[in-house]
């Protein structure tokens, strides 16, 4: 593993199941387990490491290793079960809720997927989950398309016969550890193709360093910016789903009308979502108070994708949820998205993530774990964007008509949102601490109105036949910073 996958397979344990996942809707007639099980098992000879299992070093002299599974039997990894006929939304919600707030069997390959039957108007589902460490969101929905075609008439390969390779002695793995330990960093160092060698890697940090540091004043701000608590603390071993949607011409019609990007729009209505659930529970105190997600930054570069390892790192954002103001919302939203943005360009994140290589993994171990327990007072909740096809997908034949994304939560964060976009439509999937957010669906509701409050701004500046023109105001489309104004003055 390299040191990033490490760090999720560590980051495993009893409440915090470390898996990302996805519900997917199909129109019927639903497949036959026979035929789902056959379809995987000729995909299988594509990802490798589906077959594998982890192994550990002993005493932790190198990272976790990949070996194959002798005993591989997809049967166990591909189940089939349903819901009552004919089965709602809800009912999908729930199910999903709980396969996938249940661990991965660590001892095995570390993935699952459930055919799922029963639906209304003749639907059908697929529920899939793999463990973090396998794959990171972007290169995961590379290898979730393995068993999806592009057209309804697709053929498949027949299954082919498949040996395991000797798993090595322990013995073995600790002299393999102790030799990696010592030719891994001179490797690594003269083989980044980004830098060209030690000397123009470590000028590379320098200079990285020095935008970080420049970053320190935002920082120290963002430490004394006051945050919404009850949104962190223990969590516990059960999960509450909830999802919600908006259509791709309505954040277009918004990006155009109010300027920034997609992205930020997004995050303004995700902002009035977190809102609504603290002001029903009576927790905006301030007009300053925000909260802190982590939003994953993808730093796979376009010839990686694909490739079986996680290339991510992250930044935060405070989203403004005692501001009153929607615009005024998405004027911070974007203000900090552009500086990080500038940041990220200066820095070189992947030779900085690379460096986690020669972390000996038992201290590799331990700062994951101290990163966790940082985590339940820096950051309040996870944002994460996976980009999906903007054509048709297909699984034997039956076209899929939504997807939902599902992040894991950990480190005292206990609410995560998975925004997955296919076709003409943006999904939501909320995954939050059982116990915690009882009231996970005044979320969800929130972000739906969010978008819907900011189309109503973005038509009052266009000027619609049915609402007044507001006074007229400079925008220059995506590039156009908005000008701050109340909430009242642009519903007029």
């Amino acid at each position: 593993m390299s040191a990033l996958d490490s760090g999720f397979y560590f980051a495993e344990s009893e409440n915090t199941p470390m898996h990302v996942g996805s519900v997917a809707v199909f129109d019927g007639p639903a497949p036959t387990y026979g035929d789902v099980v056959r379809l995987l098992l000729s995909k299988l000879p594509l990802v490798p490491r589906y077959r594998q299992r982890v192994r550990e070093v002993p005493m932790q002299l190198g990272r976790p290793m990949w070996v194959d599974d002798p005993h591989f039997q997809i049967l166990y990894h591909v189940r089939h079960t349903a819901v009552p006929r004919p089965g709602s939304d809800e009912q999908l919600r729930n199910l999903a809720g709980r396969i996938l707030g249940q661990r991965l069997d660590m001892s095995k390959p570390l993935w699952e997927l459930y055919l799922i039957e029963g639906l209304a108007d003749d639907r059908w589902a697929i529920i899939s989950k793999v463990h973090h460490c396998m794959v990171d969101g972007v290169a995961g929905s590379d290898l979730m398309q393995l068993m999806f075609d592009l057209s309804p008439d697709a053929t498949h390969d027949e299954p082919r016969d498949w040996s395991p390779q000797r798993t090595p002695s322990s013995a073995g793995m600790v002299a393999g550890a102790v030799a990696d330990a010592v030719a891994n960093p001179l490797r690594q160092l003269s083989t980044v193709p980004a830098l060209g060698g030690p000397r123009r890697m470590a000028q590379s940090l320098l200079d990285s360093g020095k935008t970080l540091a420049s970053t320190v004043p935002s920082l120290a701000k963002q430490a004394l910016t006051p945050t919404a608590r009850s949104l962190n603390g223990p969590i516990g071993p059960h999960r509450r789903w909830a999802w919600t949607s908006g259509k791709f011409d309505e954040l277009k019609e918004v990006r155009t009308a109010l300027g920034g990007t997609v992205n930020d729009v997004v995050l303004t209505a995700i902002t009035a979502g977190f809102r609504d659930l603290l002001q029903g529970r009576g927790e905006l105190s301030s007009e300053k108070l925000v909260v802190r997600t982590m939003v994953p930054v993808s730093v796979r570069a376009e010839n990686q994708r694909g490739t079986l390892n996680n290339a991510v790192s992250c930044v935060f954002v405070d989203l403004p949820v005692g501001d009153p103001d929607p615009l005024s919302r998405m004027e911070s939203i974007r203000g900090q998205m552009d500086e990080y943005k500038k940041a990220m360009q200066a820095v070189d994140v992947p030779s900085i993530i690379s460096m986690g290589d020669f972390v000996a993994p038992t201290l590799l171990s331990l700062g994951v774990r101290a990163a966790l327990s940082a985590g339940q007072v820096w950051c309040q909740a996870v944002t994460t964007n996976v980009p999906g096809p903007r054509v048709p997908l297909y699984v034997l034949g039956r076209r899929m008509c939504s997807a939902y994304a599902y992040v894991p939560i950990a480190g005292g964060t206990r609410c995560s949102i998975g925004i997955f976009s296919y076709l003409d439509t943006m999904t939501f999937g909320i995954n939050a601490d059982f116990d915690a957010f009882s009231d996970v669906d005044v979320l969800s509701g929130g972000i739906r109105r969010g978008i819907e409050e900011l189309l109503e701004f973005a038509r009052a500046e266009k000027g619609t036949p049915d609402v007044e023109q507001p006074p007229a105001r400079k925008t220059s489309g995506t590039g156009g910073k908005p000008r701050k104004r109340s909430a009242s003055a642009a519903a007029r």
